[in-house]
């Protein structure tokens, strides 16, 4: 069964940085849409950026020219860089197929102090 793991979350203050990574099995990697979900405190997980198989990219307007997704194929690795972090983007990250299919993995978690 595809086991994810991600890891690289940690504790900031506003403006920091962060470079989230993901692991997963080539084929999640190079076959399928894939993404970053954020569940903030309280709230319900949700998609901010996707990367498919061509490498078209997609963001939520929140973290639109913040954060960058992007992956290497050949290291089994979907990466997030986070800049410019914000107290409202503390929460767990997940990564995932796009659309949620795969059995989620323990999030990293980010805690970013203002």
């Amino acid at each position: 069964q595809e086991r994810l793991v991600e890891s690289g979350g940690g504790s900031v203050q506003a403006g920091g940085s962060l470079r989230l990574s993901c692991t997963a099995s080539r084929s999640t990697i190079t076959e399928y849409c894939v993404g970053w979900f954020h569940q903030a405190p309280g709230k319900e997980r949700e998609g901010i950026t996707f990367i498919t198989t061509f490498g078209f990219t997609t963001y939520e307007d929140s973290v639109k020219g913040r954060f960058t997704i992007s992956k290497d194929d050949a290291k089994n690795t979907l990466y997030l860089q986070m800049n410019n972090l914000k107290p409202e983007d503390s929460g767990v990250y997940y990564c995932n197929r796009c659309e949620g299919y795969l059995p989620w993995g323990q999030g990293t978690r980010v805690t970013v102090s203002s």
